[in-house]
C-alpha cells in the first residue's frame, strides 16, 4: 500500500512557525516561577495513599507479628520477599503464637512498591511506610533483612490484640471439667 503525502507549503519547508513555537515555550519557562525543590533541606509532603517502602511491624509485647504463611512471598509479582520459616521445632518465647519465620528478606532493588504484601498478609504484619529515600552504597545492603525491617517498621499498636485471647482460650480448654460417666 503506497500513501501519498502531501506537498509542504514555503513556510512548512522554512520551520520558522514551528521555531517560533519552541522559542515561546521556552521564554514562558524562563520567566515562571522555579519550582525547584533544595532536596536534603527541603523534603516533599508525602500524599494520602503513598505507597512507600513495605517493613515488617512487631506487637505491643515487643513480638514479631509475621507467623511466617509466605503470602507475601508469593504474591510479590517481582519475587522481592523471601521468607525461610522455623520448622517443625517450636520456641518457647513465642508463647502461644504459632510460627516466626526465620528468615525474612526484602530485596528493595526488585521491590516495585505495589502493597499487594501488605493487603494479602493475615495478621497485618507488613505495613507500606511513607519512606522514598532508600539509598546504599551496596547491592547487599539493599537487601534488608528481618532485624533491619522491624527496626525501620516499628511497633503497630493493635486494638484486637489476637494471641492474647488465643491464649485464654487455651487456657480456658486446658481447665475444661470432665464429667465421669454413670453407669
Amino acid at each position: 500500500m503506497i500513501l501519498k503525502r502531501p506537498k509542504l507549503s514555503f513556510w512548512e519547508r522554512l520551520y520558522v512557525p514551528t521555531l517560533i513555537g519552541g522559542i515561546k515555550v521556552t521564554l514562558r519557562h524562563f520567566f515562571s516561577k522555579k519550582v525547584t525543590m533544595q532536596y536534603p533541606e527541603e523534603r516533599w509532603t508525602v500524599p494520602e495513599g503513598y505507597r512507600g517502602a513495605p517493613y515488617l511491624v512487631k506487637d505491643q509485647t515487643g513480638r514479631t507479628k509475621c507467623v511466617s504463611c509466605q503470602l507475601c512471598e508469593f504474591v510479590c509479582p517481582p519475587k522481592a520477599i523471601r521468607i525461610t520459616p522455623p520448622g517443625p521445632v517450636p520456641n518457647a518465647e513465642t508463647g502461644n503464637v504459632e510460627k516466626r519465620p526465620r528468615e525474612f528478606e526484602i530485596n528493595m532493588l526488585r521491590c516495585i512498591f505495589c502493597g499487594l504484601c501488605q493487603e494479602v498478609c493475615p495478621e497485618e504484619a507488613i505495613f507500606l511506610m511513607k519512606d522514598y529515600s532508600l539509598n546504599g552504597q551496596s547491592r547487599r545492603e539493599m537487601v534488608y533483612d528481618k532485624e533491619k525491617l522491624l527496626a525501620l517498621g516499628g511497633t503497630h499498636h493493635d486494638q484486637i490484640r489476637k494471641w492474647e485471647h488465643k491464649l485464654k482460650e487455651a487456657q480456658v480448654q486446658d481447665v475444661f471439667p470432665v464429667k465421669e460417666r454413670q453407669g
